[in-house]
Parts: C-alpha cells; sequence; structure tokens
C-alpha cells in the first residue's frame, strides 16, 4: 500500500508541474540566445534587400540545418528565392517530414524582416525589431527543434521564416502561389509575443479566431495547463489580414497568427526602441510553449480545423 500511494502522489506530480509550466523542455536559454542574435546591431533592422538581412538569413539557415530538417520541395537550400519590388528576396524554409499523414501539411511561420536602419538622424538608428518579429522567429526556430526532438508529427511541419512582409507580405505571397491549397491542414503563423497580452499573464490571442474552428481546438487543447488563448481583442485593426497568415488564408487554408503584444499601449511598435532588453523572456518561452501544446492534436492528425471562407473583396490589402 505504502509503494502505491507514493506512486499516485508521484504521477499527480508529474501531471500538475507539467500543467503549470506546458513543457518545461523548451528552454528560455534557448529563446533567449535566438531572439539576441536576431534582435542585435549586427543584423542592422534586417530589412528586405540588405546585408542585414542575408545575415539574419544565414543564422536561420544554420538553425535548420543544426536542428535536421529537410529542404523544401525540389529547392536545392533552404532559401526560396524570387525578385519582387526590383529585390532579391528569400523565404528561408525547413522541413520536417510527418510519418503516416506526410502529404499532410501544416506551416508554422513568422516574418524575419524588419525596417532596417533610418536614413538620417542621431543617436540611435536601428529598428532591431525584437518583438517585431525576431520573437516570432524565435518560436519558429525553437518549435523546429522541439518537434524535432519530440518525433511525433504525423503531418508534415513546414516551418518558414518570411521575407518582405513589412513590404505587403511579399514572402507569403510568393510561398502562396505554387501551393496546393488542399494539402495544406493548417498555418501556425506567430507575432509579436513578447509582452504581456490585454488579457494578463499567460494569455495570448488569435487573428480571425471565428473564421474557423481552429481557435477552439487550441482551448481544448490547453485545458488544464496555465495558458489560455482569446481572440483577437483588437478587430477593427483587421490584423487577420495585416500578417503572413493571410496568404494562406485567402486560399482557403485555416490561418491565424499567435500575439501578445498589447497594440493600444505598446509604446515601441515600429520604433528604434524596439529592442530584445524591453522584451520579457518568459513570457516568449511560456507562449511557444503554449503553441507547442496547443497545436499538437492538428501536427498529429488528431484534429482537422475547419476551412477559411472569406466574403467577397476581403484579404489583398495591407
Amino acid at each position: 500500500m505504502k509503494k502505491y500511494s507514493i506512486s499516485i502522489v508521484f504521477v499527480f506530480c508529474i501531471q500538475f508541474v507539467s500543467a503549470q509550466n506546458i513543457d518545461p523542455t523548451i528552454e528560455i536559454a534557448t529563446v533567449k540566445k535566438h531572439l539576441y542574435t536576431l534582435a542585435s546591431d549586427a543584423m542592422e533592422g534586417r530589412q528586405a534587400g540588405t546585408l542585414g538581412i542575408e545575415k539574419a538569413a544565414q543564422y536561420i539557415e544554420t538553425a535548420f540545418a543544426d536542428i535536421g530538417l529537410t529542404k523544401y520541395n525540389d529547392l536545392p537550400a533552404y532559401r526560396q528565392n524570387f525578385k519582387a519590388n526590383g529585390l532579391e528576396l528569400f523565404n528561408v524554409i525547413g522541413v520536417l517530414e510527418g510519418k503516416s499523414k506526410k502529404d499532410e501539411f501544416v506551416v508554422i511561420s513568422a516574418h524575419y524582416d524588419h525596417l532596417g536602419v533610418k536614413k538620417e538622424g542621431t543617436g540611435d538608428l536601428i529598428y532591431n525589431g525584437a518583438d517585431d518579429d525576431a520573437s516570432g522567429t524565435t518560436a519558429v526556430l525553437t518549435l523546429a527543434q522541439y518537434f524535432k526532438d519530440l518525433g511525433t508529427n504525423e503531418r508534415t511541419l513546414i516551418f518558414v521564416a518570411f521575407t518582405a512582409e513589412e513590404m505587403g507580405l511579399l514572402g507569403s505571397r510568393h510561398f502562396g502561389k505554387d501551393v496546393d491549397a488542399s494539402q495544406f491542414i493548417a498555418g501556425i503563423n506567430i507575432e509579436m509575443i513578447g509582452k504581456h497580452s490585454s488579457y494578463g499573464p499567460n494569455t495570448a490571442w488569435l487573428t480571425g479566431f471565428d473564421r474557423s474552428d481552429f481557435g477552439t481546438i487550441i482551448q481544448k487543447n490547453l485545458v488544464g495547463s496555465s495558458y489560455t488563448v482569446h481572440p483577437d481583442p483588437y478587430p477593427t485593426q483587421r490584423l487577420f489580414f495585416r500578417s503572413d497568415n493571410a496568404s494562406l488564408a485567402e486560399l482557403g487554408i485555416p490561418s491565424h497568427t499567435f500575439s501578445t503584444v498589447p497594440i493600444d499601449t505598446d509604446v515601441h511598435y515600429h520604433q528604434v526602441s524596439d529592442e530584445a532588453a524591453t522584451l520579457d523572456m518568459e513570457i516568449i518561452t511560456q507562449t511557444i510553449r503554449a503553441i507547442a501544446l496547443g497545436t499538437q492534436s492538428i501536427i498529429n492528425g488528431e484534429d482537422t480545423p475547419t476551412r477559411v471562407i472569406l466574403a467577397e473583396g476581403e484579404g489583398r490589402r495591407k
């Protein structure tokens, strides 16, 4: 009886810790390393078409290679090169093949570009883009490692760092041109997760919540954890159409953006003050853990979100 009681207590403790921390294998040290590197002055604000974004792309490519991701479609490298607005541009894409449902795809994405460097002025001139969107790119890299180590993805995961989001979603638009939308089960886009959301601690919000049942699946999977996900609190901002999820949603794919940014009070948005030091590494880490847990039934092939249906004239506006 004594051994049995101890076992019950031990199992309960494991479950309690797991529920509270969601998944402690996603470590704050890893998150901080990626975030501070991508948002460093050395990246020169990561503007599309500059040397700074080349440095960021190389960092992401190295991370994908270290994780062991494969190339997308017939690409010879992790880069998907294209031209737009007179610039040589490139998305960075890595693939983790699924098991029983390898022809069903889930995209996990963020944009890695930002605004570059001010052309004139004094003092700090670099738009480091720590929250926007080094935080989301950090989440993509961290989740790639997490799901590779976990090894339970029945569906194929496509990890994408989109370029030129700040120029009108150019990278995700290009990516969406050649996809067979019927094979794409969901899009998990991540943008600006470095601060407490307006819903309070341990919360995030999801754009386009009522446009598919993606959000309710996430909520179901988070039951019992300390984290909750809510509808976008800023409906008049049309945020569903202002991040890279829109390029897939316009094809009918249930693609939504996770965020925590308090838009109504964020003084650092698109300012040179959007520095890594202004963000909370614990918030980013907990949010990544929540995304991992919340999306797991989709990634494992247990849940399939309903398709997105747009009204005539919706989308294609920045």
